[in-house]
């Protein structure tokens, strides 16, 4: 597969949303040559969309056709300057996406994650619907003393001052594709060509004495600053039904990490973002030693991420999430502490929460630059299941989030749309049964007269502790931060300079998106007044 759209003349241009579908197929069949198990992960996730297409019928596509979600893909790549992200900034501009979210990993962790990112996608409805490929973007933070002491931050920041991540070739087509809003096909080829290449992993050799330097403080860092490019972290699929998936990877053998991050399943509608992974695996690198001699190793950095998408929660909704994960994290440490101070083995946190140590193996190895042989048969999986994750304490994590989720959030779509918790597109029902009644002003009351319907809005973006806790279930220690020092601030504002283009507010771009369906509803139902949005108080 090449990513081209098939017949095209020469002379024809591709938009955007065309080098953006291309982009996605081949850095696809790139990844999979570089990770097979990503192809049965891909492999598992399509079966099980047929299966929940064949079960369900048209509800499996309420959060979007299966031909969008199965084209569905997100990546994550890291880079270590603003200059790099500004230039990364560039190349995905020219597939029409734009910066969307601050999320700072520092935070969301317990281990060592010295990054602050954000998510290139298009953020227009139509330019979604027709491709919704999303890059989740790393910075690391050479200037947090909590990470780095003066004279590491000196060193890491003149390596990295010395790297080439993107071609000028390719900045320049990227530029002009962004200018021009497309490109000529034989332009467009060529900008897909580099650009799918300074995502590949390089065959260089790995400095092992600079890169274990790095490991110490954070694999994270390590995976960004000890090499001399970047490449995909992860490529990740969508899928309907991601407890069946985690379930059908772990009998085919693949060890997946201990729990699916996000909001527990069964206690009401789907929303925001559920995501799990298989572990990161050992791959060869050519490893040079500090004689300057080269040997073969493995590290083990890149892993297979798998998501399934709910509805898009209002900032109140939102509120009532992170207040849960609280209560619940909270909960989880006291019963960690408890377990210590009476001498038996201390329950383990699920991978992302906060206070915890992160869900892994024990083996010093993971995610090191090591010399031994990739060959070397690794133990087979134990099962898991997707529901509960390793800790063996009664009151796990995912336990009791399902227990407090109906304290906050109602069991129906209707009940989100009407309490505010939960962004909806709004229509007027066109061939509502006349009744003598005219249309209430408010939309409580316009939803249970028949008068409008709600359609679900998808979350297009992601949970900072979701994320750190998949990078958190993928490295082998925690590395190091020093408490005591203040952190450097980083926030949206400061990325938007970083990146050199405005860092859009995921709510905003959702509470646009319902408040022009509430104006067109409003308009083809002739109501004298705007309907208001859903309540939040």
């Amino acid at each position: 597969m090449t990513g081209r759209p098939a017949g095209r003349h020469p002379a024809n241009r591709l938009a955007p949303w065309q080098l953006r579908a291309a982009f996605a197929v081949r850095l696809s069949a790139m990844y999979g040559r570089e990770v097979p198990a990503y192809d049965t992960l891909v492999e598992v996730t399509r079966e099980v969309n047929e299966d929940v297409l064949r079960e369900r019928g048209g509800d499996a596509e309420r959060l979007g056709t299966i031909a969008r979600v199965t084209a569905e893909r997100h990546g994550a790549v890291r880079v270590g300057t603003p200059a790099e992200l500004e230039q990364a900034g560039r190349v995905f501009g020219a597939l029409g996406m734009r910066p969307v979210g601050f999320y700072d990993l520092r935070e969301a962790a317990a281990s060592a994650v010295p990054v602050v990112s954000t998510a290139f996608r298009p953020v227009d409805g139509d330019e979604l619907a027709r491709n919704p490929f999303r890059v989740f973007t790393s910075l690391l933070t050479p200037a947090d003393p909590r990470f780095f002491d003066p004279d590491l931050r000196r060193r890491l920041e003149r390596f990295l001052a010395g790297r080439e991540l993107f071609p000028p070739e390719l900045l320049a087509l990227a530029d002009r594709a962004e200018a021009e809003q497309g490109l000529a096909e034989d332009d467009a080829e060529r900008f897909l060509r580099l650009a799918v290449g300074a995502f590949e992993l390089s065959a260089e050799p790995v400095d092992k004495a600079w890169y274990e330097t790095l490991e110490r403080v954070s694999a994270v860092a390590a995976d960004i600053g000890g090499v001399g490019s970047t490449h995909i972290n992860h490529l990740t699929p969508r899928v309907l039904d991601i407890d069946e998936l985690y379930r059908r990877m772990t009998e085919r053998g693949i060890e997946m990490i201990d729990t699916v991050q996000g909001p527990p399943r069964g206690v009401g509608p789907d929303v925001l973002l559920r995501q799990t992974s298989f572990r990161a695996l050992d791959e060869p690198r050519a490893l040079r030693l500090p004689d300057g001699t080269v040997t073969e190793g493995t590290l083990r950095v890149r892993f297979g991420e798998v998501e399934a998408r709910g509805i898009a929660l209002t900032r109140r909704g939102r509120a009532r999430y992170d207040e849960l994960l609280d209560l619940a994290e909270g909960e989880v440490a006291a019963a960690r502490a408890a377990a210590g101070t009476r001498g038996s083995g201390a329950p383990r946190a699920a991978a992302g929460t906060r206070g915890s140590g992160a869900s892994r193996d024990a083996a010093g190895t993971r995610g090191s630059a090591t010399t031994r042989d990739p060959a070397a048969p690794r133990p087979a999986a134990a099962p898991h299941d997707a529901t509960a994750t390793a800790p063996r304490a009664a009151a796990t994590r995912a336990g009791l989030l399902r227990s407090l989720w109906p304290t906050r959030f109602p069991g129906t779509e209707r009940a989100l749309a009407e309490r505010g918790l939960a962004h909806f597109t709004y229509h007027a029902v066109a061939d509502r049964a006349r009744d003598g009644r005219t249309p209430p002003p408010d939309l409580p009351g316009l939803l249970r007269e028949g008068w409008v319907r709600a359609e679900p809005i998808v979350y297009e973006d992601f949970l900072p502790r979701s994320a750190a806790g998949i990078f958190q279930s993928n490295l082998d220690g925690s590395g190091t931060r020093q408490e005591g020092e203040e952190g450097v601030a980083y926030d949206s504002d400061w990325l938007s300079g970083a990146v050199g283009r405005d860092v859009l507010d995921p709510f905003a771009l959702y509470e646009e998106q319902q408040a022009r369906s509430l104006a067109r509803a409003a308009h083809e139902l002739r109501l004298e007044r705007p309907i208001p949005p859903p309540s939040s108080a």
